[in-house]
């Protein structure tokens, strides 16, 4: 037999070999996971994170991800990555914002169909429009937070009735922590019903819609506070011509048009935190709001 037909029935040897290696590694992978009752239940960022980790607390038989990475804050035009599709690949249930903030859901669903889809937002009032978008950040809203606690719990006592009872009284728990935040949150900050703030993060417009702050809000590019000069002269215009006193943004905002706005009307700077982003302790959102509370004052 000469060399190039032993080579030749080598590479097929190992490619067969190579094949059926695959084959059973992949039935392996299958019946771990049909043996595995762990619920794997993936949050799509950190937000939905901090409260699904409110609910599960003490759950039994789960395995709580969270799939963007806690710093990438919002996930406007946010692409997939292998990793995400990895996690979603193997997830039972994946907890979503809504309103349009995963735009990547399509695909996310495709990965994956037998995942079961809990939309945080679902029957949520009194939304935010621009134009044809609906504004997402619900959450930075106490009242329609407590509304995405209340659709989440009662998405995973459907999907993981084994817990129901845990889900249950975890976030009656939390509701009742949030009930009486939101009480001294709105008592102590009444003295802004009525007050006029430029609003440089749409995050904030739920939460100046709690307060009764009349917001002028522009959207822009946070990190690199893309704004164009005619934009930012009309926003000194109008906080002179209105008396506004008030600047809003995130603390991890770039702050050049904020402090430009502040230089020419004397209004002042509010860092607030939008709950984007922090450590991965449950009391995360909680201590936002704080956080925010005490500077509001």
């Amino acid at each position: 037999m000469s060399r190039k037909k032993i080579v030749t029935i080598l590479i097929i040897i190992i490619v067969i070999i190579g094949i059926i290696g695959f084959i059973i590694w992949k039935n392996l992978n299958k019946s771990n996971k049909q043996n595995d009752n762990t619920i794997k239940i993936v949050t799509s960022f950190y937000p939905m994170y901090i409260l699904a980790e409110n609910i599960t607390d003490g759950a039994t038989n789960i395995e709580l991800e969270n799939m963007a990475d806690v710093n990438v804050g919002c996930l406007h035009d946010y692409t997939l990555t292998t990793e995400d599709m990895k996690k979603l690949e193997n997830a039972d249930i994946f907890i979503s914002n809504g309103l349009g903030m995963e735009n990547f859901i399509d695909k996310a669903i495709s990965a994956n169909q037998a995942m079961k889809i809990i939309d945080s937002s679902t029957n949520i009032q009194d939304l935010i429009l621009h134009e044809d978008e609906t504004n997402a950040h619900i959450w930075t809203s106490i009242e329609k937070y407590i509304e995405q606690v209340k659709n989440v719990s009662e998405g995973l006592k459907e999907s993981n009735p084994e817990n129901a009872e845990i889900y249950e009284e975890n976030a009656n728990n939390y509701i009742e922590k949030l009930e009486q935040l939101r009480e001294k949150y709105l008592n102590e900050l009444k003295n802004l019903q009525g007050k006029k703030a430029i609003c440089l993060n749409e995050a904030f417009e739920y939460m100046g819609q709690e307060l009764g702050l009349e917001m002028t809000t522009v959207k822009t590019d946070h990190e690199e506070s893309t704004m164009s000069a005619e934009m930012l002269k009309s926003i000194i215009d109008t906080a002179k011509e209105e008396n506004i006193e008030m600047i809003i943004v995130d603390k991890n905002d770039n702050r050049a048009n904020a402090e430009t706005i502040e230089q020419e009307t004397g209004a002042r700077i509010y860092e607030l935190n939008s709950g984007l982003s922090g450590s991965m302790e449950k009391d995360e959102y909680v201590k936002a709001i704080e956080e925010n509370l005490q500077l509001l004052k």
